[in-house]
């Protein structure tokens, strides 16, 4: 676990220091086995995060380390996890490409035409991505069941979906995997942004 747990924190610096996470926002997971996952503690400074700032939950939110509070969003991860058994990490950013994208868009946020595409494991550029949006609730659980209730069958879905004026969840089969769609969709939002405020099609 150590090694999973290093990652986790390895990849939220890094997305610190890339400012998707600033003022302590966001959150991280990575999938333990089939009854637990690890996840970082309330109030971290992603860019600073230790090791230590990771707590262990069950699957159905509850943190084994009572003496620190696990994030906010807790649900919305093992909700995640219960929902497809393949995914094995779960990263949660705050950019501001993602957060102004999310505010325009309707219930999904949808572009075809780039290469980067492929990141995600689209096949082609050509192909048309819709990306889930869902208006932004102080009710975790509530908007982890929402979740739920559209989560599309295996095969047809984008690995991500935006909380409206929050920001990016993307996730994987690993920490790497996840890393790489976040860094993909965040590519992905600069360019849509920079599209509209240049006013193209």
């Amino acid at each position: 676990m150590n090694d999973l747990a290093q990652a986790l924190v390895d990849t939220a610096r890094l997305f610190g220091e890339r400012q998707w996470c600033a003022a302590t926002g966001g959150n991280f997971s990575a999938r333990v086995d089939t009854a637990h996952c690890l996840i970082t503690r309330s109030g971290c400074d992603k860019a600073r995060l230790q090791v230590e700032d990771l707590i262990t939950c069950t699957l159905e939110g509850a943190a084994l380390d009572t003496a620190h509070r696990p994030s906010a969003e807790t649900a919305l991860h093992t909700g995640l996890y219960r929902l497809d058994a393949d995914i094995g990490a779960v990263l949660h950013t705050h950019s501001m490409n993602a957060t102004v994208l999310s505010r325009q868009a309707g219930d999904t946020l949808g572009w075809h035409g780039f290469e980067m595409q492929k990141a995600l494991g689209n096949r082609s550029h050509e192909q048309r991505i819709e990306l889930p949006v869902f208006d932004n609730d102080q009710d975790m659980d509530a908007l982890a069941a929402r979740l739920a209730e559209q989560w599309p069958q295996p095969g047809v879905r984008q690995p991500g979906f935006l909380v409206r004026g929050h920001g990016l969840y993307a996730w994987g089969r690993d920490v790497d995997e996840a890393r790489r769609h976040v860094e993909g969709f965040e590519f992905l939002f600069a360019c849509l942004l920079q599209e509209r405020l240049l006013g193209l099609p």
